[in-house]
Order: C-alpha cells, then structure tokens, then sequence
C-alpha cells in the first residue's frame, strides 16, 4: 500500500539510466529528465534540476553507477583508474551540501574493493543509500513531531521535503508527521528568495499531499511571530559543523535570530550524514556563491535597477546556540554542542 504522505518521487533509475525530477519547473510543469551519464548528473546538480543535501547525495551515487558503466565497458582493465576523474567531477558540483561527499567517499570504498563487474553492486549501494534515507526521514519525522504540542502553528524556510531527499523529507518529514498526528494548526513556508524554493517547491508538495500551507515573505516573518501564529521554526540543513553549527538555505540564520527574540523555538532536521566532524564549527564551512543575476532577475527578466551588483550566499551559518533541537535518524540534541555531537556520532 503508498504511503498516502510520500507520493512525491524525485529520484527514480528505470532501465539502467537516471531520471530526475525537474525542479526548476516547478509548479508550472511536472517533466523527468532522463540522464545516462556522470557528466550530464554533475550538471544537474549545479544547474538546480536537482537540489537539498541528501537528494544531491542519492543523485551523485547514481552518478557514479552511470560513470561504471561507461568506464568498464570501454576498458576492464583501467576503469578504475579513469573513473577518478568522475568522482571529482560528481564533488565539484556544488561545494556546501556534505552529503555530496559522503555518498561518493561511500562509493570510492566500494570502487577499491570490486574485482569484476562494478555496476551491479555499485547500483545496489546506491539504491541502498536511497531507500535508507526514505527510512530515515520517516524515523526523523516522527522524532521530531513528538516535541509538537497539538494545536501548533510551524514556519520552514527553503524546501527540505521530498524533493530535497530521497522521499518524505527531513524538515517536511517532521512536518508530514505532525500533521498526520493531527497537532498543526497552520503550516507556514517562507517564499525563500532569489530561487523561491518555499514558493514553487514547499508549497507545491504539501499540497499534492492534502496539507494546507501558506505563504510568507521573509520580510514578514517577525510580524507572523509576534502575532503568536508560530511555535516552531523547522529547517533543513546542508551541513553541520562538529560543535552543532548548522549550514542552511540563505535566510536561515535571520530565521533563527528572530525566532530567539520572539520565543520561538528552532529545530532542525538532518540526517547524521550532513555532519561533518571534520569541521570544527561553521565559520570552516565553506559557502557557495551563485551568479548575482539570479537576483537581479526573475525568470530570465532584469527587476533590478541597471548598473545594479548583486551579492548571492547560497547559504549561511545559524550557530548552534540559537537552535533547540537538532533532530536525526540516529535520536536527538537538545542544546546542541560539540560534547553532545560527538556522543550522538560515537553510537
């Protein structure tokens, strides 16, 4: 039987080649991509057509499948040897999201340890890592839902549900399960600019699964907290330091800031696969910058004065004393810090 709240499919390998969900028509038009090698996946991850941490992951996995098959058959030999230069194309494709790296480092330990025929158990470990994070996601939205008390009102930014994953979503995951247990009052999501990912993408999902969401400016944010419309703000994350530092969609840290002053509590949901124990805290996390004109236009049309420069963060830092709870598959930190993001790592 589906699950009535994960109808949404992303990420889909029909007949040995990859099919993405085109997120960049969203909401005009519903249209897969079909893609059959590494080169046109790192694409469409730099392009957009595929976008949120753990969707980036599953995609590149996939990548590399695609990349064994091309590499094997033209040389049984020195695939291996050729494939290298795949896994580094895959990883410069966007430098924030961790879960990148974590997927092809997955599939690089696989590479050293196949004698034969790469693709199937290539293919299988990808499908793992896909069908594991579904798992997780529905874990983490039951974790999180549990610290909802019926009658809430909740804010995301950005779009962390099943477009951003492998399915259900980390943010949205929390979101679908509190509001299947019947505890929201309202669902709000921030229009997210300059991409409006909160707009076409957040909105659009919640309401192909029956949840009823409105829209808010990021301007009007501290209004809609002040009026008491909101007890918790709920994002995603592309990556979290080791002292429980968190990477997100740009206009997250403001989120935060203003959930602070107003008494609003901030809960964050990822998979331990977004932290990174290697970077000690946020401001070691590096920021991806996109062309400015992705601010100066809407939908291929100049808005902005002429002569006018744009500065564009993809991301920024919320520091982990503004955030209540981080929420993953593996349980949850509360007040979270290094001490406590080593412990949960360790089990």
């Amino acid at each position: 039987m589906q699950d009535p709240l994960n109808t949404i499919k992303p990420i889909i390998w029909r007949d040995d080649a990859l099919e993405l969900l085109d997120q960049r028509l969203l909401p005009a038009k519903t249209e897969y991509i079909k893609l059959t090698s590494v080169e046109s996946v790192a694409d469409a991850i730099r392009d957009m057509v595929v976008r949120g941490a753990p969707a980036i992951g599953i995609t590149a996995a996939y990548g590399v499948v695609l990349a064994a098959q091309h590499r094997y058959s033209t040389s049984i030999l020195g695939w291996k040897e050729s494939i290298a230069q795949d896994l580094e194309l895959l990883a410069a494709a966007r430098p924030t999201a961790i879960n990148l790296f974590w997927a092809i480092d997955k599939m690089r330990d696989l590479i050293h340890e196949i004698t034969d025929d790469p693709v199937d158990r290539l293919l299988s470990v990808a499908r793992q890592i896909h069908q594991e994070d579904i798992r997780d996601n529905k874990i983490m939205g039951d974790f999180g839902a549990s610290f909802i008390k019926a009658g809430s009102g909740v804010l995301t930014h950005c779009n962390a549900g099943a477009l951003a994953t492998g399915g259900y979503g980390t943010a949205l995951g929390v979101v679908r399960s509190a509001w299947q247990q019947e505890k929201l009052s309202n669902v709000y999501a921030n229009e997210t600019r300059p991409w409006l990912q909160g707009a076409r993408l957040t909105a659009w999902e919640l309401l192909q699964d029956n949840i009823p969401v409105t829209l808010v400016a990021e301007g009007a944010v501290s209004a809609l907290m002040m009026a008491g419309e909101v007890e918790w703000f709920v994002v995603g994350s592309d990556r979290i330091a080791a002292n429980g530092d968190v990477a997100n969609k740009i206009g997250t840290l403001a989120g935060a800031v203003q959930a602070k002053y107003h008494g609003i509590k901030v809960m964050v949901v990822a998979p331990t696969s977004t932290i990174d124990m290697v970077v000690p805290n946020g401001n070691t996390i590096p920021i991806e910058h996109r062309s400015g004109d992705e601010l100066l236009q809407l939908s291929g049309q100049t808005m902005a004065a002429d002569g006018a420069t744009a500065w564009n963060p993809v991301f920024d830092v919320t520091p982990a004393a503004l955030i209540d709870v981080i929420v993953t598959e593996k349980g949850v930190i509360e007040a979270p810090d290094t001490a406590k993001i080593a412990s949960l790592m360790q089990n």
